[in-house]
């Protein structure tokens, strides 16, 4: 097993941080209060659901500074190798005073007990630098957005997203990005950081055929990505996660392109930069989704990839992509494997992946002016909310003929499924109300869902018949439903 090759060197308080020997999966979070003294930085639920811990982490794209809230709690610590890192402390002023975002807290009664406010600081200040130089205000549905991964017990958010509003309005606070670009640039490494600690080694090479060779020489390594659900492991499970192999330095899945009539996603694409990929494709058929998906600290550090790999029922990417056709991109040593999203996945938790292979990417299937999409998510609040169920449409359509149905729904079975005997009554007959209501019906004969805390059995398989209806609702040729008409929440921009 290789010893450490380097320090992981990150940029911190305006210097460059090094830390020689770490377990490989101490998080951020730990680092920065028991190692670092820095407690500013929260602990609250150490699942990335409370946002307590949030933080600000960049990286150089293309020369670009790339700013993202992540939770520190389930980020582990060789992660930040050539990135920067900035905490609640880092705001304070060169003459003492508030930062803008701090001060409109304080003007708007935004803290209350306080345990909260640095991670609501960390995403405001996350959204201030979005529009500190061009000095436009947040639009509601952006500040919602940049809030849904941070929860307040006491206060509510009505005065905090006061405060989003008013920190634009006080006196500008300078960012030198310029700065911390050129301390990325001294500490941008090319040589993988391998940190070895109690016999286990977390590996983050930098190309393709480095991940490929490691994955090849240690078949039962766990593969990390963006850390929102193995981190858990660690942090609530206590699992030991052996030798880790991280893809987030691997550029060549970070890549998006169209090819073929196809939007291909690399498997290291954050969840945030492909959603937005995708819904700039699907724009009315996604947006909902996106914003509902997780929160942007979650979406921000998890990616596509990896949660199609994990492949849990409950998922919410899976749904739309194997409604749409998909194709899932593995990649080992041997070469390139590609096949149908839907045949991935073989059962609860057990997928066609070989030992030596890693998901490259995902491919998209373009719009076409035939197929009607619909994707539609159930749960019990509109943010940051596991799906009791998620449902997605897809007919292929010539006139009022259905010339290939494909439907399928996460939450209904041990994987995300097709619903095959709902779509032979469906596929070479009319869209009509009658087949709908025969296509409900045979759902039955599809799915055996379960019972747990998120939902009943009945109230699935109910309200997945229901989905079914509201989508001949909105794609009827006669009269069909505008989309605010059947939603339960109003989705505003404003």
């Amino acid at each position: 097993m290789p010893e450490t090759t380097r320090p992981i060197q990150f940029y911190f308080r305006g210097q460059t941080h090094e830390v020689a020997a770490t377990p490989t999966t101490r998080t951020v979070l730990q680092h920065l209060r028991e190692d670092l003294h820095c407690t500013g930085t929260k602990e609250g639920c150490a699942e990335g659901d409370c946002g307590a811990c949030t933080v600000v982490v960049g990286e150089l794209r293309d020369d670009r500074l790339e700013l993202k809230t992540v939770n520190a709690c389930i980020q582990f610590l060789p992660t930040l190798d050539g990135r920067a890192l900035f905490t609640v402390e880092d705001l304070k002023q060169a003459d003492g005073c508030l930062h803008p975002v701090q001060q409109a807290m304080v003007e708007c009664h935004g803290s209350q007990c306080g345990f909260c406010t640095p991670g609501f600081v960390m995403s405001l200040w996350g959204l201030y630098l979005k529009h500190d130089k061009d000095g436009i205000t947040p639009a509601k549905r952006e500040i919602d957005d940049a809030l849904s991964g941070n929860l307040c017990r006491c206060t509510g958010y009505r005065p905090i997203i006061d405060a989003a509003r008013r920190m634009g309005e006080l006196p500008r606070a300078e960012f030198d990005r310029e700065a911390v670009k050129a301390a990325l640039r001294s500490i941008d490494s090319q040589t993988p950081l391998a940190v070895t600690h109690a016999g286990q080694t977390f590996h983050a090479p930098r190309t393709l055929a480095q991940l490929a060779q490691l994955r090849a020489d240690l078949p039962q390594a766990r593969i990390l990505a963006g850390s929102t659900d193995v981190g858990l492991w660690v942090t609530k499970q206590m699992r030991a996660l052996g030798d880790i192999l991280y893809i987030g330095r691997v550029e060549e899945l970070r890549a998006m392109r169209v090819q073929d009539g196809m939007l291909e996603i690399g498997a290291g694409v954050s969840l945030e930069e492909a959603y937005a990929e995708a819904t700039r494709h699907y724009p009315e058929e996604l947006s909902e989704l996106w914003q509902r998906f997780a929160s942007l600290p979650v979406r921000n550090a998890g990616t596509l990839g990896g949660n199609v790999a994990n492949g849990s029922p409950i998922g919410d990417s899976m749904p739309w992509l194997i409604a749409l056709g998909a194709q899932i991109v593995l990649y080992s040593v041997r070469g390139q494997r590609v096949m149908p999203l839907e045949d991935f996945y073989l059962a609860y938790q057990k997928s066609a992946l070989q030992p030596d292979e890693v998901v490259q990417a995902v491919r998209i299937p373009l719009p076409r002016k035939d197929v009607r999409l619909r994707v539609y998510k159930l749960s019990k609040r509109f943010d940051q909310d596991i799906s009791a169920v998620c449902a997605a449409f897809a007919l292929r359509m010539d006139g009022d003929t259905i010339v290939e149905a494909r439907i399928a729904y996460g939450g209904m079975a041990a994987t995300p499924k097709r619903a095959a005997h709902a779509e032979a009554l469906l596929q070479g007959g009319p869209w009509s109300e009658a087949q709908v209501q025969a296509a409900m019906a045979a759902l039955a004969q599809d799915y055996a869902p379960l019972s747990d805390m998120r939902a009943t059995a009945g109230y699935r398989l109910r309200t997945a018949r229901n989905l079914l209806y509201r989508y001949w609702l909105e794609t009827r040729t006669e009269a069909p439903l505008a989309r605010q008409d059947v939603r339960a929440f109003a989705v505003s921009a404003a």
